[in-house]
């Protein structure tokens, strides 16, 4: 599903316009993109997390060269479902939501 579809899926169930939808997903998309760009982890009750992983420095081998490089320490973006979300996705009953 892209963000076209997102939009248009919006559109049909809710009757609000598609310009509407496409600046509330964008601004939206903005947002959370914006606050874990500035630390902050994102907590959507019943959906999920999005969440700032650390990954440490690490040493790796460039094979096609036969060297060894150093990959800096770095944070990067990740996604956490909640527990009723997962048990949507495995088909079980949902028993309450967090």
């Amino acid at each position: 599903m892209t963000k076209a579809d997102i939009i248009t899926e919006i559109t049909a169930t809710t009757g609000v316009s598609k310009k509407e939808v496409a600046v509330t997903v964008e601004a939206f998309m903005d947002v959370i993109r914006n606050s874990m760009v500035n630390g902050e982890n994102i907590y959507l009750r019943g959906f999920g997390t999005f969440v700032i992983k650390k990954r440490a420095e690490k040493t790796a081998r460039n094979i096609s060269k036969n060297t060894t490089i150093t990959i800096p320490a770095h944070n990067f973006p990740g996604f956490k479902p909640s527990k009723s979300f997962l048990q949507r996705m495995r088909g079980e009953e949902v028993t309450s939501e967090d």
